[in-house]
């Protein structure tokens, strides 16, 4: 008797669309990472909040001296906070290019997503490497290395944040992909972020940076809830 035939095999669809990770969590995961890497040194140091590389030197280097496990930790939480957002990045600009936008804004929030990941873990790294009971021995490195610290994670990420915010609410606004406010929300964001790059000539304009990140991390998470996955074929730009 000859073998029964084996079932036939399931349709193949080789050009069925691969969604990847959800953005929306990713930004989740990404705004929670970041926020541990704030608050979970400032709980381990008794409230002791990470110093300002403008202020007192002699203070920092006590700062960096009696809470060294607080410092690298959070530096660890910041490092492992890019990861998330460079596949956020990703994430997001292969969707925008699915859904059929051509204009450079999936470019744009691609390069601006890394550049933003890339600062922050750099800024992870750097004040791991102040937690370093060793480095802190050394006077003459700390101010150094505690400004490099404090440009990466400050205009050094916020201005490319900036960029991947607006380059997703410029096409969100423009084919209809996200809610008008939401959108328009974004390149106000995406404004300030920018004007933070003169932070690094007028400590008064500090402030933007905290206003351009928590509020553009809000904003992504927003954005990856909201982005839709396909579009109607009339539709697409």
């Amino acid at each position: 008797m000859s073998a029964p035939a084996a079932p036939p095999a399931p349709a193949r669809t080789p050009h069925e669309p691969q969604h990847g990770p959800h953005p929306g969590i990713l930004a989740v995961v990404a705004t929670g990472l970041f926020l541990a890497g704030l608050l979970v040194p400032l709980a381990l140091s008794g409230g002791s909040a990470f110093p300002s590389p403008f202020g007192d030197t002699a203070a920092s280097l006590a700062h960096f001296r009696e809470h060294a496990a607080p410092t690298r930790t959070g530096g660890a939480l910041h490092f492992a906070a890019s990861v998330p957002l460079a596949i956020y990045a990703a994430t997001v600009s292969a969707r925008l290019h699915r859904l059929g936008i051509r204009a450079p804004g999936a470019t744009i929030a691609l390069a601006g997503g890394l550049l933003a990941s890339a600062a922050l873990a750099a800024s992870g790294l750097l004040a791991w490497v102040l937690g370093q009971s060793d480095v802190v021995e050394h006077p003459g490195v700390v101010p150094a290395l505690h400004l490099l610290a404090f440009a990466t994670g400050g205009a050094g990420h916020v201005v490319p944040l900036g960029l991947l915010v607006a380059g997703i609410a410029v096409p969100g606004l423009l084919a209809g992909l996200l809610p008008r406010r939401l959108a328009w929300a974004g390149l106000v964001l995406a404004a300030l972020a920018e004007l933070s790059v003169f932070s690094l000539l007028a400590e008064a304009l500090s402030p933007l940076l905290p206003v351009a990140r928590f509020g553009g991390l809000a904003w992504l998470i927003a954005a990856g809830f909201l982005l839709p996955r396909t579009r109607p074929r009339t539709r697409r730009a």
